[in-house]
């Protein structure tokens, strides 16, 4: 369990082929809608850069020279399209921006006390794999505050007043159900707004994790029958419900 741990802290190994091996939050929406397209490469989209570049500024500026930063107003034009050449890159634009965030954050006092506890309880960034109904999942934790017994997750949204809706839409109610399985741990949300800044910290309610834990179920019956079912041919699956 050790090696493989410590496989997964890598990113590489986490979102490649060996990381595949596990079934993660990010595969619910694909199993529950169409559970054929499991790991099938997904485009990536600058929401996710943004996403990305806004969690390593909080946990791990270090490694943010890894991020190509591009000097454009759009995606669109001839100087973003040479620079890039047919990479997802960031705008400098955006980065400006998620410089502005990351600073809200951090100058939160509560906020930066979950990130950053003074006694110093806390890992970034860790993997952990477990059996839930019957499957493996894995997940790797923003932050895992063991002073408050909290995993943390950091979230950015365009209007924080509809983040509850978003958190169905999601399937972050399947996340908090996965990860405090996990990590044996409450699960909170740190929330900003990329527009006013206004930051959110939402709890989860019994409600909520009982809705994640029936997608879970949900998701684990449908691998069970597409991948692990002798003789099963997808084209013959059908959907029946009474309206």
């Amino acid at each position: 369990m050790k090696e493989i741990l410590e496989k997964l802290r890598d990113d590489e190994h986490y979102y490649g082929d060996f990381g595949k091996q596990f079934l993660s939050n990010s595969d619910i929406s694909t199993l529950l809608k169409n559970p054929k397209d499991l790991h099938k490469p997904k485009p990536s989209s600058p929401a996710f850069l943004v996403g990305g570049y806004f969690h390593t500024a909080i946990l791990e500026p270090d490694k943010l020279k890894s991020f190509k930063i591009v000097e454009a107003s759009t995606r669109n034009t001839k100087a973003y399209k040479e620079i890039s050449n047919g990479e997802l890159c960031l705008l400098k634009h955006e980065v400006d921006q998620i410089e502005l965030m990351t600073q809200a954050v951090m100058d939160n006092d509560v906020c930066r006390d979950l990130i950053k506890p003074i006694l110093g309880q806390v890992e970034y960034e860790e993997p952990r794999v477990a059996k839930i109904c019957d499957q493996m999942w894995k997940g790797k934790a923003d932050i895992i505050n063991h002073e408050d017994k909290l995993v943390i997750d950091l979230k950015t949204t365009s209007d924080i007043d509809k983040f509850q809706w978003s958190a169905s839409k999601y399937n972050y109610d399947s996340q908090a159900y996965i990860y405090s399985t996990l990590f044996g741990y409450e699960m909170l949300f740190m929330v900003i707004d990329k527009t006013t800044h206004q930051i959110g910290l939402f709890d989860c309610s019994p409600d909520f994790y009982k809705r994640g834990e029936d997608k879970v179920r949900k998701a684990c019956d449908a691998y069970e029958l597409f991948y692990k079912t002798d003789n099963f041919d997808h084209k013959q699956h059908l959907l029946t419900k009474t309206l």
